[in-house]
């Protein structure tokens, strides 16, 4: 029986898009291109999340590779993307609704240290029982430690938990830990899929 569901933060509860967050700002396709490489697909941002570095120090590296004139939209995308982000529609609802069916709820995410500063940005945040975040762990998903690590943390039993992220590699991590998982498509697919569970919604 399914007793706890475990949360993917971005991409589950906020929008992770960041194509999306580089349309948002007028300048012209080849800097966003550029802005997307330099940040988002560079190396800095798992370092990010694994603790080994912070925004700040982010944002320093990025500038010796982008003009200066981007420097402030780089500023915002690195130290204020969830200002860029829009809850994802109907998941802070359906949480509140998991909460009061007397379900645990949990976030495994992979996000650096700031995580703090943003989190009661995020839909249904108030309702968590327990977070693990990989900055604080040294670890990223889908790394087994990081699962076996919420399962430990807080007494859970991976046979009663089940786990949803929108990356296939980190659901396929879950199942390899004994955590039932589905891969996120939006709420109205995460709600059937808790239901086929037996979960009350």
């Amino acid at each position: 029986m399914i007793r706890h569901i475990i949360f993917d933060m971005g991409g589950v509860l906020r929008e992770w898009d960041p194509a999306k967050f580089l349309k948002q700002f007028d300048i012209p396709q080849e800097d966003r291109d550029l802005l997307m490489r330099e940040i988002y697909a560079a190396v800095e941002w798992p370092l990010q999340d694994i603790g080994l570095i912070t925004e700040e120090e982010t944002f320093e590296r990025v500038k010796t590779r982008i003009p200066e004139r981007l420097y402030d939209i780089a500023e915002i995308l690195i130290l204020h993307w969830e200002d860029l982000s829009k809850p994802v529609p109907g998941m802070a609802e359906t949480i509140r609704r998991l909460k009061e069916n007397g379900y645990g709820i949990w976030l495994l995410s992979n996000a650096s240290k700031r995580h703090g500063t943003y989190w009661g940005k995020i839909p249904g945040s108030e309702y968590f029982d327990g977070l693990v975040i990989s900055a604080f762990e040294g670890v990223l998903k889908p790394d087994l430690v990081m699962y076996r690590t919420i399962l430990d943390r807080f007494g859970l039993k991976a046979e009663e938990c089940v786990f949803t992220d929108d990356s296939p590699a980190n659901v396929a991590g879950a199942l390899a830990a004994g955590i039932d998982a589905f891969v996120f498509r939006g709420t109205e697919d995460f709600v059937r899929e808790l239901e086929k569970r037996g979960v009350m919604i």
